[in-house]
């Protein structure tokens, strides 16, 4: 008997402050995300609408967010993986091993990046909004396959 394979394209992006860069729509259909996660800092409820057109979107509050029906986390489960997603990493209040996460996606410094810890993957897409500094414009898209998850960050300037 043959398995099925759980597979998915899940689009990341935060901090896009009410400008997101105009290539991430581009980047998210040519992919075919099965899902997108927004790790807050939206700040214009357009961004949501215009990324819900490509695929449902899983959306947390930033600090900059005034929407109070913005949820602070959101914990949802994509190709038998368990996704937990907040803005600020630094208020994370929970241990993610021990509460059963595999992934936890965050924004807020603008700096893309992933690591390991305790063998929760942890991602910040970057900022898909107005360049900080010298900080890449970026998001990522991350591709599951038989519960292994590889990101590709995409530097969109």
């Amino acid at each position: 008997m043959t398995e099925k394979l759980e597979t998915a394209t899940v689009g990341l992006v935060s901090d896009t402050h009410g400008r997101m860069h105009p290539k991430v729509l581009q980047q998210l259909e040519s992919a075919g995300c099965q899902a997108i996660l927004h790790a807050g800092d939206i700040c214009c409820h357009e961004t949501i609408a215009a990324l819900s057109n490509l695929a449902p979107v899983t959306a947390v509050g930033g600090n900059m967010d005034r929407n109070p029906q913005l949820p602070a986390t959101e914990m949802l489960d994509i190709a038998n993986l368990t996704f937990y997603i907040l803005h600020d990493l630094g208020r994370l209040d929970l241990d993610p091993k021990a509460a059963g996460i595999d992934i936890v996606v965050f924004g807020h410094t603008h700096r893309p990046e992933s690591f390991i810890r305790q063998g929760v993957l942890y991602i910040n897409p970057g900022s898909a909004g107005p360049r900080r500094g010298r900080l890449p414009v970026s998001m990522a898209l991350l591709e599951i396959n038989q519960r292994q998850a590889l990101p590709r960050f995409i530097d969109l300037d």
